[in-house]
């Protein structure tokens, strides 16, 4: 205990007491993720910039405590959970400023801290945005966490997200800022940025990132398709990435569209509606857009298998609605069929919800495994996961285990699938203060359920298994997925060497990618 306090007090020393915590409360939640609860950290350090979280990895150093950074907490990899107990947690939620704007050079500065929402609100008004331009979970989910973690969802015809920084400003192990790269282009000479990119924090501590901007398009046009069969469906969704039609392209299964339309109002809700008139760029567009959705309901996708949801975006109308006739002539190509385009509009509108869904209709717990495959190994990698789905079927159901997935393309080159499952389970405390005060107090707190959770986690790891053989790669790389044993060895040895030179002591988030 005594050695403890003097740690603390060192800590203290370096970066004052407003920044830094070691109540129960917030030991308790900063010891697990979405997923998983593990080992409770010494104390969390919440800097104020960069020069405060220099002064605190500095400290933490010296004291030999093991330094993990954490962004909006939305993972479900273990990438933010202490391998041990008594680490530094450094959460960055409270450097969130957005440092420069400049819509001459067309770059934008923050620290690591700010949200894809945030960032997104303050850029909207000038009609700007960043290519990738945050996750569902934006509300809540950091710039930083996307560049350190990987993902996407808006703006993934372009990429992931940690391909599309500049530069950052990291923190290295010992407390020394390092700035990689040119805010020109990316990369200036071997791609020092890239290094630091999608490394769960093993290398530094992002504290500012530099990104390009664009200009906002101006006309949209929407489309909704339902399919009877995963072939029709994994065909439509993949020739529509390859010919780069739509700026955004998501998918559903049946079981995935039936919890949304359980736990979203989509066309009832008020709020969302009046978002996505707004967003139509006209009141009479607007009013007869929404009144389309009003008698559209929520039974617009009853008869669907899958489904698959686009956004075209144009300078102007002709281009966005010449870009969705293509789209239609490829989902008529493969068999499927136009339904009512609600879930893209809305979604368009109101593009970061509350992160209500991070647990079930009915208070379920929840949470995802993907991968991203190519697309001629879509296909094949569906058919396998519905093979385990339906060989545990029995166990599944007696346990009360959903699953469904959601599809999304990547670029021109890859399939995403993720398989989603809910089973109830006691929410945790991570999900206490996540989730709406008032979304919770509606749902039910199950008891602990720990053969649910078991077979989730067998499952979980069977479709890793599965991803593996396909040749999938993925993002939140976290303790979960293999990436070592899926890389070439001698690229795997610099990336070591790497982690020697900048972390030589490994005091960096240890363990996190197989380090």
């Amino acid at each position: 205990m005594l050695a403890e306090i003097s740690t603390l007090d060192a800590l203290v020393a370096a970066v004052g007491g407003d920044a830094l915590l070691s109540d129960p409360a917030s030991l308790e939640l900063y010891g697990q993720d979405v997923f998983s609860i593990v080992h409770r950290p010494i104390a969390i350090l919440r800097p104020r910039d960069i020069e405060t979280l220099a002064a605190g990895v500095k400290a933490a150093a010296r004291q030999g405590l093991a330094i993990v950074p954490r962004g909006g907490g939305m993972s479900y990899t273990s990438g933010y959970l202490p391998d041990a107990p008594g680490a530094l947690v450094v959460d960055m939620a409270t450097m969130d400023r957005i440092l420069a704007i400049d819509p001459a050079d067309m770059t934008v500065t923050v620290e690591a801290g700010c949200s894809w929402a945030k960032l997104y609100e303050t850029l909207h008004p000038l009609r700007l945005r960043t290519p990738l331009w945050g996750t569902l979970s934006g509300i809540r989910a950091s710039v930083g966490g996307g560049m350190s973690q990987n993902g996407l969802f808006w703006g993934a015809r372009g990429g992931s997200i940690a391909a599309t920084a500049l530069c950052f400003d990291v923190v290295l192990a010992n407390g020394s800022i390092v700035r990689t790269g040119s805010d020109v282009l990316r990369p200036f000479g071997p791609d020092i940025t890239g290094l630091f990119a999608a490394d769960c924090g093993a290398l530094g501590i992002k504290a500012h990132v530099t990104l390009p901007l664009i200009r906002e398009a101006s006309h949209f046009a929407y489309g909704s398709f339902a399919f009877d069969t995963p072939e029709q469906f994994t065909a439509a969704m993949s020739e529509i990435a390859r010919a780069g039609l739509a700026s955004e392209s998501f998918g559903f299964d049946p079981f995935l569209q039936a919890q949304r339309m359980k736990r979203d109002s989509l066309g009832a809700d008020a709020k969302a509606l009046v978002g996505m008139m707004k967003a139509q760029g006209g009141f009479w567009k607007g009013l007869k857009e929404g009144a389309k959705v009003v008698a559209a309901g929520r039974s617009f996708l009853d008869d669907a298998t899958f489904s698959i949801h686009t956004i075209a975006e144009g300078r102007n109308q002709p281009s966005a609605d010449a870009d969705m006739a293509a789209i239609r002539a490829i989902v008529t190509h493969a068999g499927g069929r136009e339904v009512e385009n609600t879930i893209p509009k809305v979604l368009r509108a109101n593009p970061f919800p509350p992160v209500n869904s991070m647990l079930g209709p009915s208070g379920e717990r929840w949470v995802p495994v993907h991968g991203i495959v190519r697309h001629s190994k879509a296909l094949a990698t569906i058919e396998a996961v519905i093979a385990l789905f339906e060989a545990h079927a029995v166990e599944m159901e007696r346990l009360g285990i959903g699953a469904g997935y959601m599809f999304l393309p990547v670029a021109t080159t890859g399939f995403l699938i993720e398989p989603v499952f809910y089973w109830p389970d006691a929410q945790a405390a991570l999900h206490k203060v996540s989730v709406e005060a008032a979304h919770l107090a509606k749902l039910r707190d199950f008891p602990a359920n720990a053969e649910g959770r078991a077979l989730v986690e067998k499952l979980r790891a069977e479709i890793v298994a599965i991803f593996g053989r396909m040749e999938a790669i993925h993002f939140q790389i976290g303790r979960t997925y293999p990436v070592k044993e899926r890389s070439d060895p001698g690229a795997w040895a610099i990336l070591e060497a790497v982690k020697a030179v900048v972390d030589p002591d490994g005091r960096m988030n240890p363990g996190v990618l197989g380090l």
